[in-house]
């Protein structure tokens, strides 16, 4: 009788495709602003994220309930935007994730970054790939559920920085806990 019952109770919270337990999902104490491309002439900061599965990054091989999500925010001291596409959700609160720019070489692909701080504007520089992991807790329903999840990157990028006719390239850390908004 108990085997049963146990049986049953793991039965239905397969069936939920997440946590299993509601109280599990969300982002618990993730603040709605937290991410930050930093390097000792610059910080951006990032919040207000939503996720959305639109399945723009698909992974070949996917279980068929596993749908791409896409994460936009904006940057909050700033006029920019910060986009992520992850092709497997499903897979993003088992621990580190690796950021890339290609589905290829990457778990968590950085779409886009953009900023502007100091008069000046800042693009991902695409022709220098990102480095570092992301990972997701209070994740439900491979990134769906109402409550949203936390999402923590932990990582580095490159971004070309454009003040005036001056064009460089800076190297900032991406890094922080932030809370995301299931669409």
């Amino acid at each position: 009788m108990w085997r049963s019952l146990f049986l049953l109770v793991t039965s239905l919270a397969g069936l939920a495709g997440g946590c299993g337990d509601d109280s599990a999902c969300g982002p618990g104490s993730a603040p709605a602003v937290g991410l930050a491309a930093s390097s000792a002439d610059v910080t951006l900061t990032y919040g207000n994220m939503t996720s959305r599965a639109g399945n723009d990054c698909p992974a070949a091989g996917a279980p068929a309930d596993v749908v791409s999500l896409s994460i936009e925010g904006t940057q909050t001291d700033g006029t920019g935007l910060i986009t992520f596409c992850i092709p497997r959700p499903d897979l993003l609160g088992s621990g580190g994730r690796t950021l890339g720019l290609t589905q290829s070489m990457a778990d968590v692909r950085i779409i886009d970054v953009i900023g502007a701080a100091n008069t000046c504007t800042f693009a991902l520089d695409t022709t220098r790939p990102p480095t570092g992991t992301a990972s997701g807790d209070g994740v439900c329903d491979h990134g769906t559920n109402p409550a949203g999840f936390a999402l923590t990157v932990d990582g580095a990028l490159s971004l070309r920085r454009t003040c005036g006719a001056t064009v460089d390239t800076v190297s900032v850390t991406l890094g922080g806990v932030v809370a995301v908004a299931a669409e």
